[in-house]
C-alpha cells in the first residue's frame, strides 16, 4: 500500500458541523484516522478554523488520539507568505463539501487503503463456514481489514 499525505477538514468531516462550537465525532472518524496513521500515512488538518477556534479543534483531535503532522499547511515549518499558494500539498483531500457529499469513514478507509469491501484480507483465509458475530466483533473485523 502506498503511503499518502492526507488533508482532512474538521467541521462536518471529523465532527458534526456545529461551528463555531465543536460537534460530536462522526462515526469511526477518529478510529479511521488513528488506523491510517499507524499504517504510515501523513495526516494534515486542513480547516477554515483559525486562532483560538483552530486550537480548540487541534486539542480536541489530540484528546481523541490524533496528532497531525501539520495544521493548515503542507509541513510544520511552513510559514504563511502571501506569495505562495495556500493549497495544501496532499495526495488526498477529505472534506464534507466534496461533490457528492461526505462519504462514510469506512468507505474512505477502503478507498485510501485500496482494500475493496467484501474481499478478505491477505492475513486471513476465508472459510465457507458461516458464523454469527456480535456487532463488536464485526466492527473489530472491519478495522482489521477483514469485513467477513
Amino acid at each position: 500500500m502506498d503511503k499518502k499525505t492526507i488533508a482532512i477538514d474538521f467541521d462536518g468531516t471529523i465532527v458534526t458541523n456545529a461551528y463555531p462550537a465543536i460537534g460530536k465525532p462522526l462515526l469511526f472518524a477518529f478510529e479511521t484516522l488513528i488506523k491510517l496513521q499507524k499504517e504510515g500515512h501523513t495526516l494534515i488538518l486542513w480547516t477554515y478554523r483559525s486562532g483560538g477556534k483552530l486550537q480548540e479543534a487541534v486539542d480536541f483531535c489530540k484528546d481523541n488520539g490524533v496528532v497531525f503532522y501539520a495544521v493548515n499547511k503542507s509541513y510544520p515549518e511552513e510559514e504563511f507568505d502571501h506569495s505562495i499558494s495556500r493549497k495544501i500539498n496532499a495526495d488526498v483531500f477529505i472534506d464534507d463539501r466534496n461533490i457528492g457529499g461526505m462519504l462514510g469513514w469506512g468507505e474512505i478507509y477502503h478507498m485510501i487503503s485500496n482494500h475493496k469491501p467484501g474481499q478478505p484480507s491477505l492475513r486471513k483465509q476465508k472459510t465457507n463456514k458461516p458464523t454469527k458475530k456480535s456487532l463488536i466483533t464485526r466492527i473489530e473485523d472491519f478495522f482489521r481489514d477483514d469485513p467477513n
